[in-house]
Protein backbone atom coordinates (compact mmCIF):
# COMPACT_ATOMS: atom_id res chain seq x y z
CA UNK A 1 0.00 0.00 0.00
CA UNK A 2 3.06 2.43 0.67
CA UNK A 3 6.06 3.07 -1.55
CA UNK A 4 9.39 4.34 0.53
CA UNK A 5 11.14 6.74 -1.53
CA UNK A 6 14.45 8.81 -1.35
CA UNK A 7 13.84 12.85 -0.68
CA UNK A 8 16.54 15.16 -0.59
CA UNK A 9 15.76 17.57 2.65
CA UNK A 10 16.16 21.67 2.10
CA UNK A 11 19.53 21.10 4.52
CA UNK A 12 20.77 18.32 2.04
CA UNK A 13 19.87 15.07 4.10
CA UNK A 14 18.51 12.00 2.67
CA UNK A 15 15.74 11.09 4.52
CA UNK A 16 12.95 8.08 3.37
CA UNK A 17 9.62 8.74 3.12
CA UNK A 18 6.68 6.60 2.77
CA UNK A 19 4.15 7.71 -0.07
CA UNK A 20 0.94 6.52 -0.99
CA UNK A 21 1.15 4.21 -4.04
CA UNK A 22 -1.34 5.26 -7.00
CA UNK A 23 -4.51 3.03 -7.00
CA UNK A 24 -4.46 1.31 -10.67
CA UNK A 25 -7.24 1.65 -13.00
CA UNK A 26 -10.25 -1.04 -13.22
CA UNK A 27 -9.57 -3.79 -15.91
CA UNK A 28 -12.17 -5.81 -17.88
CA UNK A 29 -11.50 -9.71 -16.99
CA UNK A 30 -12.09 -10.98 -20.12
CA UNK A 31 -10.18 -8.33 -22.81
CA UNK A 32 -8.08 -6.46 -20.35
CA UNK A 33 -9.35 -3.10 -21.45
CA UNK A 34 -9.51 -0.65 -18.81
CA UNK A 35 -13.50 -0.23 -17.29
CA UNK A 36 -15.11 3.35 -17.62
CA UNK A 37 -17.56 4.20 -15.09
CA UNK A 38 -15.33 2.66 -12.47
CA UNK A 39 -13.36 5.36 -10.02
CA UNK A 40 -9.45 5.05 -9.59
CA UNK A 41 -9.25 5.85 -6.41
CA UNK A 42 -7.77 3.34 -3.24
CA UNK A 43 -10.40 0.84 -1.99
CA UNK A 44 -11.24 3.40 1.59
CA UNK A 45 -12.04 6.17 -0.56
CA UNK A 46 -14.57 4.00 -2.53
CA UNK A 47 -15.98 2.81 -0.17
CA UNK A 48 -17.25 5.73 1.21
CA UNK A 49 -19.15 6.18 -2.32
CA UNK A 50 -22.55 5.55 -2.41
CA UNK A 51 -22.91 1.96 -4.00
CA UNK A 52 -24.30 3.98 -7.69
CA UNK A 53 -20.87 6.00 -7.68
CA UNK A 54 -18.90 2.38 -7.54
CA UNK A 55 -19.56 1.03 -10.61
CA UNK A 56 -22.14 0.89 -13.63
CA UNK A 57 -25.41 -0.62 -12.60
CA UNK A 58 -26.08 -2.97 -15.40
CA UNK A 59 -24.93 -6.97 -15.07
CA UNK A 60 -21.33 -7.23 -14.64
CA UNK A 61 -21.05 -3.87 -14.15
CA UNK A 62 -17.29 -3.46 -12.54
CA UNK A 63 -15.95 -6.81 -13.61
CA UNK A 64 -16.29 -6.85 -17.75
CA UNK A 65 -16.23 -3.75 -20.29
CA UNK A 66 -19.65 -2.98 -22.40
CA UNK A 67 -18.52 -5.43 -25.20
CA UNK A 68 -17.80 -8.13 -23.52
CA UNK A 69 -20.81 -8.29 -21.78
CA UNK A 70 -23.10 -7.90 -24.59
CA UNK A 71 -21.02 -10.20 -26.12
CA UNK A 72 -21.52 -12.85 -23.15
CA UNK A 73 -25.19 -12.25 -23.44
CA UNK A 74 -25.25 -12.93 -26.87
CA UNK A 75 -23.32 -16.00 -26.08
CA UNK A 76 -25.62 -17.55 -23.25
CA UNK A 77 -28.67 -16.47 -25.48
CA UNK A 78 -27.10 -18.57 -28.46
CA UNK A 79 -26.91 -21.41 -26.60
CA UNK A 80 -30.18 -21.23 -25.01
CA UNK A 81 -32.40 -20.61 -28.39
CA UNK A 82 -29.80 -23.51 -30.08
Amino acid sequence: MFKIVKRRTPTGRIVLVRGRKRPRIAICARCKKPLHGVPIKIPSEIRRLSKSKRRPSRPFGGYLCSSCAREYFREKARKIGG
